[in-house]
């Protein structure tokens, strides 16, 4: 019995996830658990495993398209089963079809019929293409059907459509039928019902060959659009004010010197300036005069206050920015912090993350520091009510004693949501985080 796989539901926040990569493919046995193909949502990537039995009789869509959650994308059954009423809405284009698109041409004057025998004529039969190429040809004013196929079993991909309007003339819509191979007068030089029945172009000295495209059109990512569209929303609907203050990082860097020295002896993990930062902020957000910062801002005015601090921290990785969570980070040591931040790193760089770790958090850490950025303005990540930066290490000079002294200086942006939380509570806690950084020793010992 035939049995369609779909793609999966993996959430309510999520309407579509792009198929990155066919395990198996049309023709191939399948065994129930084995990884049948991997997709992609706005936060991870993931394997789906099949679940069921037989030979994957039909593949409805390629690897690159972005299918609707529960759309039917394969179908595992016997050869010779059909699949047709399986078959999603637009993975196809019958012969109607096709036909409709071309009867434009056929209602054309009747000098149009006395056009020569060896006019091409549109294809025929099923013509199969993802939808992307054919979203991006009627985009584009062309006709896919003319395209070479590359994809599988003959489908024809947006990169065949591409190809076809970069190597050569291509026919409109309505002109399809008529389309002999020559390049005609309509936009960009596209064969129209104009050019049906005129004299073929004369071919252009190969001087005036049309240099290569200035620039390449990429569709955004699933993760990235997911990206911009909360980036838009927190700076739409949010009042974010920043503020940045610096501290003397000379402690931290004697401490993490002398921790990474005796590491290995005592059954540490490698303990880096962030993992520092993270602590000591989950230690100053925990105290009750900071609670306006370790909160989500809500809709009806409900500020929600936790009573844990939860860190969020911004990793860059090859898809995007990511914010796995820190839970309970001011329960947790030094070194839990430290080796829990590593994983959630490692996982999210991989791919690998679970959608439950990318949740939860009540405040954000975004570390630039590494890249030489000496001062920027954190976005916000709604309904939280702040972000920190952490910004690079510079020399920098103060007075001690009547004398001046060069010492490392290292700078705090915080942005916070003016809506709940005011200048002087916001001054205050990036005060009391730099005392506690420069006194580090001592908030470890508390």
């Amino acid at each position: 019995m035939a049995t369609p796989v779909q793609m999966p539901n993996v959430g309510i926040s999520v309407e579509s996830c792009i198929l990155t990569e066919w395990h198996k493919k049309k023709g191939d046995t399948v065994n129930e658990g084995d990884v049948l193909f991997t997709y992609e949502t706005d936060k991870t990537t993931t394997d789906e495993k099949a679940t069921a039995t037989g030979t994957l009789i039909e593949v409805f869509f390629e690897e690159g398209d972005e299918i609707p959650v529960m759309t039917n994308i394969a179908v595992i059954g016997n050869p010779g089963e059909s699949t047709a009423e399986f078959a999603p809405a637009g993975a196809e284009e019958e012969a109607p079809a096709a036909a409709a698109e071309a009867a434009p041409a056929a209602a054309a004057p009747a000098a149009v019929a006395a056009a020569p025998a060896a006019v091409a004529q549109a294809p025929e039969g099923f013509v199969k293409a993802s939808p992307r190429a054919k979203a991006f040809a009627k985009k584009s004013g062309v006709d896919y059907r003319y395209a070479t196929p590359t994809g599988a079993e003959g489908r024809i991909t947006e990169a065949d459509v591409r190809a076809m309007i970069a190597n050569g003339p291509t026919p409109t819509y309505a002109a399809a039928g008529a389309f002999d191979g020559a390049a005609g007068t309509g936009i960009g030089g596209k064969f129209s019902v104009n050019d049906i029945g005129a004299a073929p172009a004369v071919e252009a000295p190969a001087a005036a060959v049309e240099a290569a495209p200035a620039y390449t059109d990429e569709k955004m990512s699933g993760i990235r659009r997911a990206i911009a569209k909360n980036m838009m929303n927190s700076l739409a609907t949010t009042a974010q004010l920043t503020n940045t203050s610096s501290f003397d990082a000379g402690e931290i860097m004697a401490f993490r010197k002398k921790l990474k020295a005796g590491a290995e002896a005592l059954g540490l993990p490698n303990i880096t300036l962030n993992d520092i930062i993270i602590y000591a902020v989950s230690r100053v957000l925990a105290k009750p005069e900071h609670s306006l910062l370790n909160a989500h801002l809500l809709e009806g005015d409900i500020l929600r206050k936790f009573n844990g601090v939860h860190i969020g921290i911004a990793v860059d990785t090859e898809r995007g920015l990511m914010v796995p969570t820190i839970m309970n980070a001011d329960k947790k040591s030094l070194a839990e912090i430290s080796k829990e931040a590593k994983e959630l790193a490692k996982a999210a760089q991989s791919g690998s993350i679970a959608p439950d770790k990318l949740k939860g958090a009540s405040f954000t850490i975004s570390n630039l520091g590494s890249f030489g950025i000496e001062s920027f303005t954190p976005v916000i990540n709604p309904p939280q009510t702040g972000i920190l930066g952490v910004n690079t290490i510079m020399t920098r000079v103060k007075e001690v004693n009547g004398e001046l002294k060069a010492y490392n200086a290292m700078a705090l942006s915080l942005t916070y949501d003016h809506r709940a939380v005011d200048g002087a509570p916001a001054s205050k806690f990036l005060k009391d985080l730099c005392t506690s950084l420069e006194n580090f020793s001592i908030l470890l010992s508390k």
